[in-house]
């Protein structure tokens, strides 16, 4: 049979089936798009695509929004699978959900497009029609709108009521302004109300919270696939009652779905909220037509084998029962039951590509020739080259034009069929080629090119700080309990905000709790004199005795300590600044060719860290930086970038790892990342025999061995280098004091970077106080979730149920038991737990050949649960592995429970920690702190904030020894950074340090007028505190505006109260830049304090007094008096404001 027409596919009618066949590449796509669009003109309906799975979805997904392009009459959607296991107690993230509710609302009155499900997709059951469609609602300008009866219904639709709002189903309200993040939209929207009507819709960035663009409507989706409104809650209760002979009182899903609480798994009980549910077919118009492929049975079968299995696993459990697999899903024989009475086209077997083999060798002496044949062959045929971004498209431009062929861009594919325009090159993430002989037209994607995908990023999650002075900044945020440090009065505890009347006037204070349950009420203004208190447990933080004078002492005691700390400081980088470094050339040419074949996509804080290196190491000093990135998102391509520009100047490099297994790892990494490049990488392992290792110093010495990785082997006096230039240190901390020593020695010599996901306090301090380089990569990489950390006692079920969810997705388990002793005995029991496991142990007292194998063989899926020790904790990066189970994780450190949960969640898939304890009462204070902070860190990127937690629970100690401990102590760790930061910086600059800077409390606004942000205005107590603590911490004018522009944003006009604060507090910034330590006035009278060492000349005050004597006097040496008269607090900030102009003006006359 000839093959299928791509322009002109035939499309069978209602009720009728064909086949199209021997579609290759990427035609299928663009066949799809055409059918797509002749079935819209001629019966007005849409094209149905079921896959096989969600990856091949996910690929056609890309190809058809390429080949549709901005074609806003051909929709695209996807109704993707929900990424959970069937009878899963977890619940889909919120992005499908969105997803999949945003297809089920336009399915039914859809009149073209086309619709991507995978086969798991369509054999679960859905909520009938008319409940998608009943409760979604219409925002549109100028209509009314009352916010309580919304907040009561979007909380019955299952939307959470949060402070800001930053994913999917959330919503908050503060006053006069809603956020909302609709699910089945692309953006969060901001309702700004007048009174009960709707002034303004606006989309806002989920990141800075601004608002940016207007529109005119916005439509709110349900917020779940099931009703939690009264009646839903009613039917669910009723039918669950009817449907489970258990005790309800101990089933917690029955129990938080009484409640309004969307519990987790609930999916699963669809059949419980409606009366009768449908399922795709039901939403589908009944002109549609169904695309297939003949295979679609066998992944149909697959799912149902897996859901029948969980079922028998789950169907006695008493707490957590479950329904029938009918009542949930669809047979696979319903399924194409279904099918049948729709138009269907199979796709018969794909025919071979037809391309050949067009890989380009960089280093070869022709390396385009396989392109250059290809297009030789293909002279009439016109040529569009497709690259991952717009930067790759430059470079392919640029690879293209040696041959030569220089490309003219287009935008699209439309575009390039549209004209005659070729050679041509476009922006598309595609991996397969197409070629159209009837139309003569060839499309070549970089994939093919380059042999290898460049990954492109997908949303699905939410960006990242990436600077790093507002993470530092962030550590400092105030919760209620906390130890905070007051600068004028010490340690006390956080106890709230609280609302004072003082002199008639309402004013906001944090109440602060001292020695003896004495309370210190601190205005909002003075904000900046408050931090949180850190460098040991802060319940044992040493509380001071207001009025007494030993905060004072311990102060100047502690700043007279920290000069000394920072000479030895200032030592350490006076002599890394005086030892020149080599300043390396970067070859422009040579560096992006080889940055090319990077086969990720950089995200900004990596590319942030690239450059900082690449600085670094083209100056004349020696570089000393610090990589800070969470496990998985990318430092080793920055050790990389690094090593190539060292091996370009024709220095060594060493990389020094932890672990052996490590070792293997990175020197494989290593291994294909130089594959193209004369780079020659050598490993120091004991996995090598002592003959290998002995050829490999030879090499090393003679200057033969480029790149050498290895463990602390490297670091002996035995090694001998020809010309070290970089070394490169991941996790400096697990390394021994010897080694460090070594390493320290060597700082003063080469270039070192160092790479770590939990830096120890030491390290971090270090770096915060600017001796060291500091870059941080927080940005997650392509579709990486964070994981989900769960504290539980230990549990044979608990274990099973974990170990099955992972296994029947097809993914591999780690579980970690760290005593040698009786790991054999976990693994058997581990065996009998669960029979059809493939159970393999591995520790670091195994023989060197054995432990490789066995890694070796879990890699390769041979086994598929690794009952392992802590070896794994560095760098074994195993994909496919997303669960970990740790067994007594109470007896781990907290930066070691961090790395070990990053050995999972290095795909897209969801992946689960598991912490196994002995039950509460048995455990240590500080090891339930550290399981605290490790589930409080449970964001990707936690690595910064774990390592300041890390300073609270065991102490400050490594900073700069024992006795400079004791100080921190005293006066917490964030006071004590800042007072060593000013030395540092006092000395760097050639001046004594002046640590009265720091100690100054600023300067004191007292105007006797209510200067606050109103409850009513801000009703979460914790961003008002942050808002304050923003006010109080401003450094100039602009910083001001910039948050009074965004206060009006997110919070609506600015209350009078607010104005008054923003206003004092530009006054405190003025009195600050005079020199004056108080300001005080009431209606009538006020003074003006000016300070020991003020800048404003006396002259200038005599001048004023003599000019306007009525008015203003000297009442003290320095203070000078005034009398104005004026009520309102607007009228007497201008009347100060006014003679601080004429002070200046008469000091800059003079």
């Amino acid at each position: 049979m000839a093959p299928t027409p791509v322009r002109n596919p035939p499309i069978p009618d209602i009720a009728h089936s064909l086949q199209w066949r021997d579609l290759s590449d990427s035609q299928l796509s663009l066949a799809l798009v055409h059918a797509a669009r002749q079935l819209a003109e001629q019966r007005s309906a849409p094209l149905v695509m079921l896959t096989n799975s969600s990856e091949e979805a996910e690929q056609l997904r890309r190809e058809l929004i390429f080949f549709a392009g901005n074609d806003a009459a051909l929709p695209i959607y996807t109704f993707p699978d929900w990424e959970t296991l069937p009878y899963d107690s977890f619940s889909p993230h919120q992005d499908i959900v969105s997803e999949r509710l945003s297809a089920l609302y336009h399915l039914p009155a859809m009149r073209a497009g086309i619709v991507i499900v995978p086969v798991n997709s369509v054999m679960h059951r859905l909520p009938p029609a008319e409940y998608v469609l009943g409760n979604s609602l219409m925002v549109k300008t100028s209509e009314t709108l009352d916010t309580e009866s919304l907040r009561e219904r979007l909380i019955a639709a299952g939307y959470q009521h949060v402070d800001s709002v930053y994913e999917h189903g959330e919503f908050a309200v503060r006053g006069a302004i809603l956020d909302i993040f609709p699910m089945g939209s692309k953006h969060p929207y901001r309702i700004d109300l007048f009174d009960d009507e709707i002034e303004s819709l606006r989309v806002f960035d989920p990141e800075t919270q601004l608002s940016l663009d207007k529109v005119d409507e916005v439509r709110v989706l349900p917020g779940k696939e099931f009703p939690l409104n009264e009646a839903g809650r009613t039917q669910f209760r009723k039918r669950f009652r009817e449907t489970f002979d258990v005790d309800t009182r101990s089933c917690s899903l029955y129990q938080d779905i009484s409640d309004g609480i969307a519990a987790t798994g609930a999916e699963y009980y669809l059949p419980l909220f409606f009366d009768t549910l449908s399922d795709l077919f039901d939403y589908l118009p009944e002109q549609s037509v169904i695309v297939r492929s003949r295979q679609l049975e066998q992944p149909a079968q697959r799912f149902w084998q897996d859901i029948e299995t969980r079922y028998e696993d789950r169907r006695y459990d008493r707490q957590r029962p479950v329904l029938a697999p009918a009542e949930v899903f669809l047979t696979p024989e319903e399924v194409f039951r279904h099918i049948k009475p729709f138009a269907t086209i199979t796709l018969e077997t794909a025919a071979p590509s037809m391309f050949p083999e067009l890989d380009n060798n960089p280093q070869a002496s022709y390396p385009m020739q396989a392109l250059q044949r290809f297009l030789a062959d293909h002279p009439k045929h016109r040529v569009l080259f497709c690259a991952e971004t717009a930067g790759r498209r430059e470079v392919l431009t640029e690879l293209l034009r040696t041959i030569p062929l220089p490309v003219q861009e287009v935008d699209g594919w439309q575009a390039f069929a549209d004209s005659q325009i070729s050679p041509a090159i476009t922006v598309a993430s595609l991996d397969k080629g197409l070629i159209l002989p009837d139309q003569q037209l060839i499309m070549i994607t970089e994939t093919q090119l380059l042999g290898r995908k460049i990954a492109q990023r997908r949303r699905r999650q939410r960006k990242a700080q990436d600077n790093t002075d507002f993470i530092i900044k962030s550590l400092t945020e105030l919760r209620p309990g906390a130890a905070v440090v007051h600068l004028d009065h010490g340690v006390g505890r956080y106890v709230g905000l609280q609302n004072l009347t003082i002199e008639n006037e309402q004013t906001e204070f944090l109440t602060l709790e001292y020695a003896n349950a004495a309370k210190l009420y601190v205005p909002v203004a003075n904000l900046h004199l408050i931090s949180r208190y850190g460098g040991t447990d802060p319940e044992l933080a040493p509380l001071d005795t207001l009025g007494s004078d030993t905060w004072q002492k311990n102060k100047r005691k502690a700043a007279e300590k920290i000069r000394d700390a920072a000479a030895e400081l200032l030592d350490i980088y006076a002599k890394r600044e005086s030892k020149k470094g080599f300043p390396y050339r970067v070859d422009d040419i040579d560096y992006q060719q080889f940055a090319d074949t990077f086969p990720f996509e950089e995200t900004p804080d990596q590319q942030d860290a690239i450059n900082g290196v690449i600085a670094d190491m083209q100056s004349a000093r020696a570089m000393d930086r610090l990589v800070c990135g969470d496990v998985g998102f990318g430092k080793t391509e920055v050790a990389m970038r690094a090593a190539f520009i060292a091996v370009q100047n024709n220095k060594q490099v060493v990389m020094l790892v932890p672990t052996t297994l490590l070792a293997q790892q990175h020197f494989e990494s290593f291994r294909d990342r130089f594959a193209d490049w004369p780079v020659t990488i050598e490993l120091i392992s004991r996995f090598r025999s002592g003959k290998q290792q002995e050829e490999t110093l030879k090499r090393i010495a003679d200057g033969k061995a480029d790149i050498i990785v290895g463990t602390h082997k490297l670091l002996q006096n035995s090694i001998k280098y020809k010309d070290l230039g970089l070394l490169i240190i991941d996790e400096e901390h697990r390394f021994g004091v010897q080694q460090k020593e070594r390493i320290k020695a060597l700082r003063a010599e080469v270039d070192i970077l160092t790479m770590t996901a939990t830096p120890i306090p030491r390290t971090l301090n270090l770096a915060m106080s600017g001796v060291r380089d500091l870059s941080l990569i927080v940005t997650p990489p392509a579709k990486r979730l964070s994981v989900k950390t769960f504290v539980r006692e230990h549990q044979d079920s608990l274990v099973k149920e974990a170990i099955l969810r992972e296994l029947l997705r097809g993914g591999q388990v780690f579980y970690l038991h760290n005593e040698v002793k009786t790991i054999e005995r976990t693994a058997e029991q581990l065996r009998e737990l669960v029979p059809e496991a493939r159970v393999s142990v591995a520790h670091g007292q195994l023989p060197e050949r054995e432990l490789e194998s066995i890694m070796a063989d879990f890699y390769h899926k041979r086994h598929n649960i690794l009952v392992c020790s802590t070896i794994i904790e560095t760098g074994i990066d195993i994909p496919n592995a997303n669960t970990i189970i740790i067994d007594r994780a109470d007896k781990l450190g907290l930066a070691q429970l961090h790395q070990l949960r990053g050995r999972v969640g290095r795909s897209h898939h969801q992946a689960y920690a598991y912490l196994l304890t002995p039950p509460p009462k048995a455990l240590s204070t500080d090891a339930q702190k550290r399981l605290e902070a490790i589930i409080a860190a449970s964001t990707l990127g936690a690595g910064f904030t774990l390592a300041s937690h890390d300073l609270e629970i065991r102490g400050a100690g490594e900073i700069l020894g024992e006795e400079q401990t004791g100080h921190m102590q005293k006066i917490g760790f964030t006071l004590y950074t800042e007072m060593l930061d000013e030395a540092v910086k006092a000395m760097r600059e050639g001046r004594t340090p002046n640590i009265d800077l720091v100690l100054q409390s600023g300067s004191e606004i007292n105007l006797r007028v209510p200067a606050l942000i109103p409850d009513d205005y801000l009703p979460d107590i914790h961003t008002r505190l942050i808002m304050y603590k923003r006010i109080a911490g401003a450094e100039d004018d602009d910083e001001l505006r910039d948050l009074q522009i965004e206060m009006i944003d997110r919070f609506g006009l600015l209350p009078e109260p607010v104005k008054i604060l923003l206003s004092v507090t530009q006054l405190k910034l003025r009195a600050e830049a005079y020199g004056i330590s108080k300001i005080d006035a009431s209606a009538q009278t006020g003074r003006i304090v000016f300070g020991q060492h003020t800048k404003v000349d006396p002259l200038s005050i005599v001048q004023l007094i003599q000019k306007q004597s009525r008015i203003y006097k000297m009442s003290g040496p320095t203070q000078l008096g005034f009398t104005h008269g004026q009520e309102k607090a607007a009228a007497r900030i201008e009347f100060i404001n006014k003679t601080l102009d004429q002070l200046r003006l008469s000091a800059e006359k003079r």
